[in-house]
């Protein structure tokens, strides 16, 4: 693919069988600053799809797996937003007709001009993009979908079912989930989705306060009540009156404070520190935690009958590494967060997507958010490729074992991690390399052979997949 010296103008998957065609619209696309990918039938777009969603298809109607209509429909009800270009060579009016009733935005007859792809193409793109941020601003206003969420992996598909049983109650939660892994963006999306979601959220991430301030920053405190105190402030509780109150990393409160956070809890009242009035508070309470608080209960280091006051409905957000499906949609999400805000954009390669999808992710989606902004920060011509990412993300690539070779292999697989030279003396093209073939490897394992699993796993087209299992004499 030929890289344009200005930023991506946007991503195009075109699905038909002429290579022909499909080469000629590639070279004269990718000219132009579009991101290609080709497909050569039905079922490889619907796998290229599943992984990452372009901003526009052109898809011909005479496919060797499936009715291109039958494509079209079945496109249309899985991305409603994505815009979908046809390629035919059929002047009959009625398949036009059936085509865009099918879900069609426009057409191209077949020779194509290059002038009227180009054109057609650009103005698809820009509809798109157009029509994500209307559906944006559309659930912002209607207060559907968890905003902010993002991911349908069966792991987060088994989350939403929760989400969508406890939302709209007033049912106190424990979230648990690994540092990094979104659970204040679970809890906010818990309020939005109430009866209080015009009322205050309020939230206190109880390990970054000192044990002395805690009850003053739950409960408040009067005028006078401890030194520095100059006036009369309002707790936390107090601020989030009608409302919701999350408590962060609760696990973190101290003994003392456990015993007065249960009280109130029971009884729905508290007096600020240094006050005698008892004030009367209605709230919602949502806490989180990394630890397992049944352990610490175990352990004597949390109350036990605090555990089940908070513990009504547990819910678990997964770790990055359990929902690997979603890492470049997520990635891809962060670029369009990193476009908006700094005005570059920036696009994934293949390699860059693999390398992703290898890495562990202790970090979770935090961490992912950090590496994927600094990649489009270094990105000059708005391609992100393995050496744009963290090191630490190459580093561990290269570290990992490497698969035991078989009998007679071991010539061809050059020499060990081990031995001077081997993947861990490599310089930044073998490292990258090695890891992009393990991530290859291990696909394959997971998805038992099944080539469309495989490059749904990794993220990347079919057609990709060929060239890669070409590269790596994996076939």
């Amino acid at each position: 693919m030929s890289i344009s010296r200005h930023p991506p103008q946007g991503t195009v998957v075109i699905v038909d069988d002429d290579p022909l065609l499909t080469s000629f619209a590639k070279h004269v696309l990718e000219k132009q600053g579009f991101l290609v990918e080709t497909c050569g039938d039905g079922g490889a777009a619907l796998a290229t799809l599943s992984s990452s969603l372009p901003d526009v298809v052109c898809v011909d109607l005479g496919l060797p797996d499936i009715d291109g209509i039958e494509l079209i429909r079945q496109l249309h009800e899985r991305y409603a937003h994505l815009p979908i270009v046809v390629l035919t060579a059929n002047s009959r009016v009625d398949a036009v007709v059936a085509a865009m009733r099918a879900g069609a935005y426009d057409y191209l007859a077949k020779p194509i001009d290059r002038t009227a792809l180009t054109t057609t193409v650009r103005n698809a793109v820009e509809r798109h993009a157009m029509a994500m941020r209307l559906a944006q601003l559309e659930r912002e206003v209607a207060g559907d979908g968890y905003a902010g969420i993002v991911g349908d992996s069966p792991a987060m598909k088994a989350m939403y079912r929760e989400l969508d049983q406890v939302a709209n109650t007033d049912v106190t939660v424990l979230i648990h989930g690994e540092s990094g892994t979104g659970k204040e963006l679970v809890s906010r999306a818990l309020h939005q989705h109430s009866a209080r979601r015009d009322r205050p959220f309020v939230a206190l991430n109880c390990a970054a306060i000192p044990d002395s301030l805690h009850e003053s920053e739950l409960f408040g405190h009067e005028k006078g009540a401890f030194t520095g105190a100059n006036q009369r402030t309002a707790g936390r509780f107090e601020q989030a009156h009608t409302g919701t109150l999350f408590l962060d990393e609760v696990g973190e409160l101290p003994p003392a404070l456990q015993a007065k956070l249960l009280r109130v809890l029971q009884e729905r009242r508290f007096t600020r520190v240094g006050g005698a009035i008892e004030l009367h508070v209605d709230i919602r309470l949502i806490a989180a935690t990394h630890r397992d608080l049944a352990r610490e209960v175990r352990e004597g280091r949390f109350r036990e009958d605090l555990f089940f006051r908070l513990a009504v409905f547990e819910l678990e957000v997964p770790p990055l590494r359990a929902r690997g499906e979603d890492i470049p949609m997520l990635a891809r999400t962060f670029l369009a967060q990193f476009a908006d805000e700094f005005g570059r954009t920036a696009t994934l390669s293949d390699e860059a997507v693999a390398l992703l999808r290898g890495h562990g992710w202790p970090g979770n989606v935090r961490e992912l958010q950090n590496a994927v902004c600094r990649a489009a920060v270094a990105a000059s011509d708005g391609v992100i490729r393995p050496e744009h990412l963290p090191a630490r993300l190459q580093r561990a690539a290269s570290d990992a074992p490497n698969e035991a070779p078989s009998e007679g292999e071991h010539e061809a697989q050059g020499p060990s991690a081990d031995a001077p030279g081997g993947p861990a003396c490599f310089g930044a093209t073998g490292s990258l390399e090695e890891a992009e073939r393990r991530a290859v490897v291990d696909a394959l394992a997971r998805g038992r052979g099944n080539l469309t699993q495989v490059a749904r796993d990794l993220g990347i087209g079919r057609t990709t997949l060929y060239r890669k299992l070409k590269k790596f004499a994996l076939q």
